[in-house]
């Protein structure tokens, strides 16, 4: 499969677009002022000790205490899980790494088992095993790999355990070895900085977003890589020559006057991930609701009929929505737990087929993934893994009329409760001169006309005059009774 890297630099943010045939499948988007901490190490101080969740509070120096949870810490795991009150105190400081950013009102979650990436090995300083990546299935290959490393180590005596990344398929021992190398004096460097620093604060930073797309995304499949900045191309230039040499030539400056994303239409498919619908090409459609506790996906066959029958329909339409759901999870970076609700099928040979083409799909997925079997309700569960906000999240806020329900009463509804509202007044104030109702024009109009007849009811009920002024800077939900 071809795929493009387009990187799109403004004063403001990097953009970049992962491309497959022509398709914006990923789009990560880090702001110069809201850098993502995902990989950053810190020097911590416990702040509070929660044995009822084995966990902790942790002061790293940012606007919110992190989260540490004892999963999340180092121990024996041949022994049984210990009271977090055996490895924690408040006050204690200890080195911990970032593993997801601060997610709307939660504090960034941290783990102590550190994990230190380059472009075909992770370090994890504190283990001791070699593993490979599940995506290099040739046994053979991953026989050679984990040979090359335990032949380094030895040589080395360097500590620790080394995860093999999928980019390091067919590269040889020397680059290999260059890899472990940088690995090795970035650990050194990290225990240096434990020592001196005794306050909470920064150790380790993650790279910036494009040298960190080059190291976790490039490889052999990758055509192109376009950087739309001189500046940010140079640098790259540097960090590809040193760290990644067999992709430099396909390293390119785009400096074309038409905007890079405009050139791919990758502004066009930001706009449309934003949206609730999302439409199938042979007319179904998709309705997507993402929610604090989880997201939900309704596939519908809309305008679709080319079936030969309706199972026929049916099946099509699923199959369809596979490709197209397994494209906005990566495309809105939608994390946790997901229930998609696919078209009821009656025949078992299809709910697995939709099945198997799912999972298919989901293997280009960078993010970890679990699902379970079609239901017979259509229904699928499903989880994927969250390390960062949701597209939606990232480039939204809620909105100030609704605020985020998605809704707002009618105005008939807010006619009501100012009735309500004016029957309570009357009863606990002595208002002699009536009341006046200040509220959003829509709301205004309906009571001078179609609730007229309740108004002059109620202004007899009451014995109070009752006026109106409309405030065009009110929501339709905003209103004000004023005693005059």
């Amino acid at each position: 499969m071809a795929e493009e890297l387009l990187i799109n630099v403004t004063p403001m943010e990097c953009r970049v677009a992962l491309i497959e045939n022509g398709t914006v499948n990923e789009l990560f988007v880090e702001r110069t002022a809201k850098r993502g901490l995902v990989g950053n190490i810190y020097k911590g101080k416990v702040v509070r000790v929660l044995p009822g969740m084995q966990a902790a509070f942790v002061d790293i120096g940012l606007s919110r205490t992190a989260f540490l949870h004892i999963n999340d810490m180092v121990w024996p795991r041949s022994q049984p899980t210990p009271n977090v009150f055996e490895l924690l105190h408040p006050g204690q400081m200890l080195t911990v790494q970032v593993m997801k950013d601060m997610l709307g009102t939660k504090g960034a979650r941290l783990s102590t088992d550190l994990s230190i990436p380059s472009r075909y090995l992770v370090l994890m300083p504190y283990g001791n095993h070699i593993g490979v990546s599940q995506r290099i299935e040739a046994e053979e290959e991953r026989d050679r790999l984990r040979g090359i490393i335990e032949h380094i180590q030895a040589e080395h005596n360097l500590p620790g355990s080394v995860i093999v990344r999928t980019a390091a398929e067919g590269v040889d021992e020397a680059a290999i070895a260059q890899d472990m190398n940088y690995l090795s004096k970035l650990w050194e460097f990290i225990q240096r900085k434990q020592k001196e620093v005794s306050t909470p604060e920064l150790i380790f930073e993650e790279l910036p977003l494009p040298q960190r797309i080059v190291r976790d995304l490039a490889s052999d499949e990758t055509a192109k890589i376009y950087v739309d900045s001189r500046e940010i191309h140079g640098k790259l230039n540097d960090f590809v020559k040193e760290f990644v040499p067999t992709i430099q030539n396909r390293l390119l400056h785009y400096p074309g006057e038409k905007p890079l994303f405009d050139l791919y239409n990758v502004e066009e498919d930001i706009q449309k991930a934003l949206q609730t619908r999302v439409a199938l090409k042979s007319g179904g459609y998709l309705m997507l609701d993402q929610t604090e506790a989880m997201t939900t996906i309704d596939v519908n066959t809309g305008s679709y009929v080319g079936g030969r029958s309706l199972e026929d329909t049916v099946f099509k339409t699923n199959m369809e929505a596979t490709q197209v759901i397994s494209r906005q999870l990566r495309l809105r970076n939608l994390g946790g737990i997901i229930i998609i609700d696919f078209i009821d099928m009656q025949e078992a040979g299809h709910r697995e087929e939709v099945m198997r083409q799912f999972e298919k799909m989901l293997e280009r997925d960078h993010a970890k993934t679990k699902i379970t079997q079609v239901s017979e309700l259509g229904l699928v569960e499903m989880t994927r893994k969250r390390t960062r906000e949701s597209l939606e999240h990232l480039l939204c806020e809620s909105c100030p009329t609704c605020q985020g329900r998605g809704y707002v009463k009618t105005a008939e509804t807010v006619c009501y409760e100012i009735f309500r509202e004016i029957m309570r007044y009357a009863r606990a104030f002595d208002s002699k001169g009536g009341f006046t109702v200040v509220a959003h024009p829509a709301v205004i109009d309906r009571l001078l006309t179609a609730e007229a007849p309740a108004v002059a009811d109620l202004e007899h009920f009451v014995n109070r005059v009752i006026k109106f002024q409309v405030e065009n800077l009110y929501t339709q939900e905003q209103y004000d009774i004023i005693l005059s």
